[in-house]
């Protein structure tokens, strides 16, 4: 207290690896300004043996979050957003502040990010039915092909969207049974920040997502040579170096979701491309009863 005024509690912006909170193992911040170039916090700068770590504990979480039911993912889809609209007011100030927009046009952006996680909960026990087929076959057989996740995807998250943008590519990883490793905006990581306190608290397991607040031109690079990574969303990559950064991803010839020409209208229907862009198809022959 300063006579009769309180002191606000200034909150320490970290990453999200594993299902924990670490600091940056570099140390290093960096300063995070509203949209008028007001002080608004300091937020870990990841480094390069942070994304390792982020990869690590994807792997780590893969087997059990690709094992799980397609209905069971659905149901704890849909507790995220259940857990966003009890911190509506945050996600709210954090948008509008970051964003430099007005507070209905936030509240509106942070209505459809939420809607948005219920929309891909709804497809989870769809995506069989919908992608998969039973195939004819001359001969004695059944055949089947059904589609399976990718296993760790890095994604570049969307620089201007803030949370809308990073809901609509994170997601469509996780419903797929993908696991995930994102890089968030640079300029305006706080709702990023705070999904990764939602995250913590719901139904996710810890390692299925791991947020890396930082530059994407630093760690784009190290993810798409890693040979641990599986695919890679390159729509966060600054244009200049996406052509680079997909070169990097051949080398272990991963699936590379290149980055669009324009910032998508990320409040449109997002449709099934970025799901079936992280899905293999595995097909099974099975012979059949006489």
């Amino acid at each position: 207290m300063i006579g009769n005024e309180r002191l606000a509690v200034r909150k320490t912006y970290k990453l999200y690896l594993g299902g924990a909170f670490p600091r940056s193992e570099s140390g290093r911040t960096y300063e995070v300004h509203d949209a008028k170039g007001a002080f608004l916090a300091n937020a870990a700068w990841a480094s390069r043996k942070d994304a390792r770590d982020a990869v690590v504990a994807a792997r780590g979480a893969f087997p059990k979050w690709s094992g799980a039911t397609a209905y069971n993912r659905g149901q704890v889809l849909y507790r995220v957003a259940e857990v966003m609209e009890g911190r509506h007011a945050q996600f709210c100030e954090e948008v509008a502040a970051g964003e430099g927009l007005s507070s209905g046009r936030a509240r509106a952006a942070v209505d459809a990010a939420i809607d948005r996680w219920v929309w891909y909960a709804g497809w989870t026990d769809k995506l069989a039915a919908v992608l998969g087929s039973a195939n004819p076959v001359a001969g004695p057989y059944f055949d089947f092909s059904l589609p399976e996740p990718t296993g760790v995807v890095a994604v570049l998250a969307p620089q201007r969207s803030s949370l809308l943008g990073l809901v609509s590519v994170l997601a469509p990883v996780l419903a797929g049974g993908n696991t995930a490793v994102v890089v968030t905006s640079r300029e305006r990581p706080l709702p990023a920040v705070t999904l990764g306190e939602v995250l913590a608290t719901s139904d996710v397991p810890g390692g299925v997502v791991n947020l890396l607040t930082g530059d994407a031109a630093e760690l784009g690079p190290w993810l798409a040579e890693h040979d641990d990574v599986d695919a890679i969303d390159l729509t966060g990559a600054p244009a200049e170096r996406a052509m680079e950064f997909e070169r990097e991803a051949a080398g272990s010839i991963k699936r590379v979701l290149r980055p669009p020409a324009v910032e998508p209208d990320w409040s449109a229907d997002p449709g099934l491309t970025r799901m079936r862009t992280f899905l293999e198809t595995k097909t099974v022959w099975h012979p059949k009863g006489f």
